[in-house]
Parts: structure tokens; sequence; C-alpha cells
């Protein structure tokens, strides 16, 4: 009869191995994700997102008062027997906005994979400011 030597760390590394899996499986989607800056000024917001590769007409834009959706799409461009590492297909983002926007008064410019969006404010949301006044005894 073989004595065999019980490691509960074997068991441990196993599941680590999977866990480990399983997270790469799911950071595989934030590569779709196109990266975004968002600045706030007065007047408006300004978004800009890196779409690298994409041209104007694959990328398509849908703004509501309160949220931004950017869906654009890099077609296959590869060969037969190429190697890469590119990500081909569609990408999306929704970037939710803490401030109301003119949704009808939006304007877009794309250069060189960058998408820069002006996002003006609503009336209400530019006269948001006001000022307290302390009272002193």
């Amino acid at each position: 009869m073989t004595i065999i030597r019980y490691n509960p760390w074997a068991e441990f590394n196993t599941v680590q191995r999977q866990l480990d899996r399983l997270f790469e499986d799911l950071q595989a989607p934030n590569l779709r994700t196109p990266a975004a800056e968002l600045t706030e000024t007065e007047d408006a917001l300004h978004l800009k997102l890196e779409l690298p590769g994409i041209e104007a007409k694959d990328v398509d834009i849908e703004v509501t008062t309160n949220a931004v959706k950017v869906v654009a799409e890099r077609k296959n461009e590869r060969k037969e027997g190429t190697r890469s590492e590119f990500y081909y297909g569609k990408l999306q983002r929704i970037i939710p906005l803490n401030t109301k926007v003119q949704n009808t008064n939006v304007t877009a410019e794309y250069k060189n994979g960058i998408l820069n969006l002006t996002l003006p404010k609503v009336e209400e949301e530019k006269n948001k400011v006001v000022k307290v006044s302390l009272e002193q005894n």
C-alpha cells in the first residue's frame, strides 16, 4: 500500500489558477472599452474618446440629456498567417453625465483617432451655482 501525503496547498494552487483564468477572461472586455476623458467648464462638458484605427463612418454616437453612448467598429484587416494583438470588432462606451446637457446642440470632431464631443449644459445647469451667505452674531 502506497502512502500519499496530503498537501492542502495543491488544491489552493488549483483554485488560484482557475480564479486567475476567470479574471483574465473578465479583463478582455476592457480592451474593447475606449479610454475617455471628461472635462467640465461653466457652459459645457467636453468629452474625449480614444478610437484609434477606426474610420469616422464606423462611429455611432447617441446623446441623451444625462448620458453619452459611443459604439464603434474596427474592421478586420488581418491576412492569413498574420499574428496580431489588435482587437477587431465592436467597441462600446456608455458615459453617465452628472450634469444635464442639451443633446440637440452637441458638436463632434474626429481627428487622428480622437473623438471630441462638446456637450452644452442646459440653462438651469449653467445657473446652478448659488451664493450662500453666513449670518454673523
